[in-house]
């Protein structure tokens, strides 16, 4: 009998979202590949699973250097399951190379569904969710932060971010000084735990709730960019002049207008530079 490559979805918080399938194939599985051997060993527990698994610990460090042997065991006729440590794995978690590596060696690839913070927090958000971008982690320094955040300034589909709780202050107030204040934004807190917490607003209200000591794991739901107007050139120019007139530098002014209307920057200030050149004439 040939062997088979799981990626199992596990529990994001509340052990009760396990489904049938993950325990049959924890039960039956030769080898499982945990991101945390620790925290594979507690699921097992908690789900009353007894098996005769090697637990094998795979995380990002180690995913390209255990990925060959384990799709060896897999040729070889054994059941290899990956987990994460919550949600779907791959998802800003390990799992992509060893894929890679399984489709590189013609070795097919089932998934097992289930929780997934990303859906969830969408799901609860209020926000729309018929187009989204999932954008991973955001930067831990803030002028990557805020880089990131300026080239999705102009992003019309709802964004998903996952933060770490001692950074979500310093990253709510990267992304309201480059989205704008008025922004609207959900907080997901520990998602199907006891003390699950949604926190709805705009980005303003959000980095004043989250001016405390925050605890547990974050999802960030972003809602999009409205859609730019439709400009020419010469309103390009009046912005720019706009902008001047009130003591802002040209280069400056060209930036901005171009940031804010998503076009090229280039194009903004050849646009001002023909303008000038007509004037002298």
């Amino acid at each position: 009998m040939s062997g088979q490559l799981f990626l199992a979805a596990t529990p994001i918080g509340n052990i009760g979202d396990a489904s049938a399938r993950l325990r049959e194939i924890l039960t039956s599985a030769n080898v499982i590949a945990a991101e945390d051997s620790r925290r594979a060993h507690r699921l097992l527990s908690d789900l009353g699973i007894t098996t005769q698994a090697q637990i094998w610990s795979f995380y990002d460090a180690v995913e390209e250097a255990k990925s060959p042997e384990l799709i060896s065991r897999v040729q070889a006729g054994e059941t290899v399951v990956m987990i994460s440590d919550a949600g779907m794995p791959s998802v800003s978690d390990p799992g992509y190379r060893l894929v890679q590596e399984a489709i590189a060696q013609n070795v097919k690839v089932s998934v097992i569904p289930g929780p997934s913070a990303v859906l969830a927090a969408l799901a609860v958000s209020g926000l729309p969710v018929d187009r989204f971008s999932f954008e991973g982690f955001l930067p831990r320094k803030s002028g990557e932060r805020r880089t990131l955040c300026e080239s999705l300034l102009h992003e019309q589909r709802t964004m998903v971010f996952f933060e770490a709780p001692h950074r979500l202050v310093d990253s709510l107030v990267d992304l309201e000084a480059v989205f704008g204040s008025g922004r609207q934004g959900v907080i997901c807190r520990e998602l199907t735990k006891t003390y699950e917490e949604v926190v709805r607003g705009t980005l303003a209200e959000l980095v004043t709730w989250s001016n405390r000591e925050i605890l547990g794991e974050i999802t960030l739901v972003i809602s999009g960019a409205q859609p730019l107007p439709i400009t020419t050139a010469q309103d390009w120019v009046g912005l720019v002049a706009t902008r001047v007139e009130v003591g802002e530098s040209q280069r400056d002014a060209i930036a901005s207008v171009a940031r804010e209307l998503g076009v090229p920057k280039r194009d903004v200030y050849d646009a001002v530079l023909a303008d000038q050149r007509e004037r002298k004439s």
